[in-house]
């Protein structure tokens, strides 16, 4: 829906449909890279599926991420997860018909304190034995496959087989393949609540009316928690926003996507870089800070130094939108289609300048475009893909922390499995609601 003004980089368009069906078996809430991935493989299956998106397809997190697909610094339960999103990227232009620039041109993250370096040599020690291909540099090495620098870094690691794809292009590739397939996909229709009978899923009431289902997939990004708090379903999930841009077209040391101290980069297929700085996150201070926010004491110890807090604006429209609902009454969905947070030009300036300082070719970078994206954190900062059993019926697929772009795939399809009861591509016991 091009109605819809938003800050974020232009999402590749994709036809919708605006008729709602009487029926569907499965309704997936969300139309992000996770809740599209999920609609794909159930349309590949031949399984009926709708997918109700309250904005724009993609208009949220899915397009305004880095565009990483990484295994590297993952914890090793979560690596089977993204090792098969690994294998749907690669397949993705066979699946989708569709180029959404995914090259496995490697990830590395490189070490500017003997801390730091301490970090990633413990996680490559945890990871041993599957097949990663990863591995411990010194700072020579770093010099020779991303030539250039100034930095005398105390080492890094590396994974060749890590890669990145276009967010732009991702979604829309899925959706339009989804649709090839048979799913109905519709824009600009908000799910206010979800019907039961006899104890189970039967249908979904959206602003524009009722549809009969018999599994609903929730895949609702920052909204999950909104949405189950409504059913008297506690999710925890706080707020954290990422800011990033891409420069004009640049020779740049290389095609390896690096994770520094305090930026990172990777080229972007206009011919310039994708930026953020890793050390400088927006924390958009809302009601749930104080109602969750002893849940991320431990977390809080070891990151509070990139914390930016961001208000009271954020507070203010946090406090406009209604906690409880009925299904006759105005969602928050309906009146907050899109989270749109601000770029940051300040931490922006330092992030390029942190960058410059360490490759000087970025000081002929030039900023082309900047936006920002606010993600939905777990305490663990690993997502939850689980049945929810005080609801019958109801699978999610959120709390993606950051890192659900690149296993948005593979999240995609082990929850429609789970959603079905297929055999699973992967063991789903890491991600269970429970252990929150």
């Amino acid at each position: 829906m091009s109605d819809l003004k938003i800050s974020a980089p232009a999402i590749t368009p994709v036809a919708t449909s605006d008729t709602l069906p009487e029926r569907t078996t499965v309704a997936i809430i969300g139309g992000g890279i996770v809740g599209l991935s999920a609609a794909l493989t159930l349309a590949e299956r031949g399984i009926p599926v709708v997918v109700l998106e309250k904005g724009r397809i993609a208009a949220e997190q899915s397009s305004r991420n880095l565009g990483w697909v990484r295994k590297t610094n993952r914890l090793a339960a979560d690596i089977p997860l993204a090792q098969q999103a690994e294998r749907l990227w690669a397949e993705m232009p066979q699946r989708t018909g569709e180029q959404v620039g995914y090259r496995q041109n490697g990830i590395m993250f490189v070490a500017g304190s003997d801390s730091e370096m301490e970090m990633y040599r413990g996680w490559h020690d945890s990871v041993q034995g599957l097949d990663l291909g990863s591995r411990l540099l010194s700072a020579a090495e770093i010099d020779a496959l991303v030539p250039g620098g100034r930095t005398a870094w105390k080492g890094g690691v590396y994974t060749p087989s890590d890669g990145y794809a276009e967010p732009t292009r991702a979604s829309s590739a899925l959706a339009k393949a989804a649709q090839e397939k048979g799913a109905i996909i519709l824009e600009r229709c908000a799910v206010r609540t979800i019907e039961t009978k006899a104890g189970q899923v039967s249908g979904v009431v959206t602003e524009r009316g009722e549809i009969a289902c018999d599994q609903v997939i929730l895949a609702g990004g920052l909204w999950s928690r909104r949405f189950l708090g409504n059913m008297g379903v506690a999710l925890p999930v706080l707020p954290l926003i990422c800011y990033a841009f891409r420069t004009t077209p640049l020779e740049g040391p290389s095609d390896i996507a690096v994770g520094g101290p305090d930026f990172s980069f990777r080229k972007h297929e206009s011919g310039g870089y994708v930026i953020t700085h890793r050390a400088a996150l927006g924390s958009p201070f809302v009601l749930d800070h104080a109602l969750i926010g002893m849940k991320y004491l431990p977390t809080l110890k070891h990151t509070y130094n990139m914390i930016r807090p961001v208000f009271p604006g954020p507070l203010i429209e946090d406090l406009k939108l209604a906690r409880k609902w009925s299904r006759d009454r105005v969602s928050p969905f309906e009146r907050a289609r899109v989270m749109d947070p601000a770029a940051n030009d300040k931490i922006n300036a330092q992030a390029l300048d942190n960058l410059r300082k360490a490759w000087p070719v970025f000081k002929e970078a030039e900023i082309a475009e900047a936006w920002a994206g606010t993600m939905d954190i777990t305490p663990d900062s690993n997502p939850v893909i689980d049945r929810i059993d005080a609801v019958p019926g109801l699978t999610i697929a959120t709390g993606m922390s950051g890192h659900g772009f690149g296993t948005g795939p593979a999240a995609g399809q082990l929850v429609a499995e789970l959603a079905t009861g297929a055999e699973t591509c992967v063991d789903p016991a890491p991600y269970r609601f429970s252990r929150l």
